[in-house]
């Protein structure tokens, strides 16, 4: 190899491309945790070092030239290989301490984990958490969370996944709601009930009807793509939605609303990268949650 020809800086070429990943040197910045101007001498030095052009810049936007296109797939090789170069080096830490997120639902993070967490401070009081809630599926392939707590199985071979176990599910509302009723509800009563939505009405419409409920979007009239704040709007007697047990057993206020309706169950799984679960830290902390997260089942008795 000619090393004399490698004449970039990889710290110009990682800006190039989340640049170009994220679309705008605003939003790269950001991601980087970069100031704007920093990051756009950073995109003007590869420029500058390789002689081309990568960007176009139309308004406010950027545009990848012919140059900047072929250039981001070897660049974003070389990210890739940098990752795994940090993971390599993550799981053969092996002190007890040092930075693990975790990631997880909104009403996880708030309702589930802070007695797990509590326990885990106690018992390593070096290792630093940073919770990330997100609804969505972090990509632990590129380190956007070291384990996460999902609902549905990784199908990716980098990926180390255990099964807690299965969980149950029902619909819930607050006695408040439920005291205008004068009873318990039924299944004929669904359409005229009114639901706290999430971030999908349509999904939650479908997940309603497999309860063998007769609903439409037209029953949600109100909802927060935060679960905290949806949950929240049921606790105070809004209207009805699905909800963990363990979670809704965590308020007084809530109790299941048919006698005729069976739960569902969901797997709750446990998620990391197979090389980071090699790591002393992470592995300490992987085998934590799933303790205290099997713990929870138990004092739940449910699922």
């Amino acid at each position: 190899m000619n090393w004399k020809s490698i004449s970039f800086d990889w710290n110009q070429a990682r800006a190039f491309l989340v640049t170009a990943e994220e679309g705008s040197l605003s939003a790269a910045a950001r991601a980087l945790g970069l100031t704007q101007p920093t990051l756009s001498r950073q995109v003007a030095a590869l420029e500058e070092a390789l002689g081309v052009t990568l960007f176009e810049r139309v308004s406010k936007s950027l545009i990848l030239t012919d140059a900047g296109i072929e250039l981001a797939e070897h660049v974003r090789a070389m990210g890739e290989a940098a990752s795994r170069i940090s993971l390599t080096a993550s799981g053969q830490s092996q002190q007890i301490e040092g930075l693990v997120t975790i990631s997880a639902t909104d009403l996880t993070a708030a309702l589930i984990l802070p007695e797990i967490l509590r326990e885990l401070r106690a018992k390593a009081p070096s290792i630093e958490l940073k919770i990330l809630c997100t609804n969505s599926l972090s990509d632990l392939r590129r380190r956007e969370a070291d384990i996460a707590i999902r609902h549905i199985e990784p199908d990716h071979p980098d990926l180390y996944a255990r099964k807690l176990r299965e969980a149950h599910a029902r619909i819930y509302a607050a006695r408040s709601y439920l005291e205008k009723f004068g009873r318990r509800l039924s299944k004929k009563d669904a359409p005229d009930l009114d639901f706290v939505g999430y971030d999908n009405n349509a999904e939650l419409v479908k997940y309603l009807r497999a309860f063998g409920l007769d609903v439409s979007e037209a029953n949600i009239r109100l909802g927060s793509p935060s679960g905290i704040v949806a949950w929240q709007y049921v606790r105070e007697g809004f209207g009805l939605s699905i909800m963990a047990d363990e979670i809704a057993a965590r308020c007084p206020e809530i109790q299941t609303a048919f006698d005729d309706v069976d739960p569902v169950t969901f797997p709750i799984w446990l998620v990391t990268h197979r090389e980071l679960h090699t790591s002393r830290r992470i592995r300490m902390v992987f085998d934590h949650l799933a303790d205290g997260l099997l713990k929870v089942k138990r004092e739940a008795g449910a699922g």
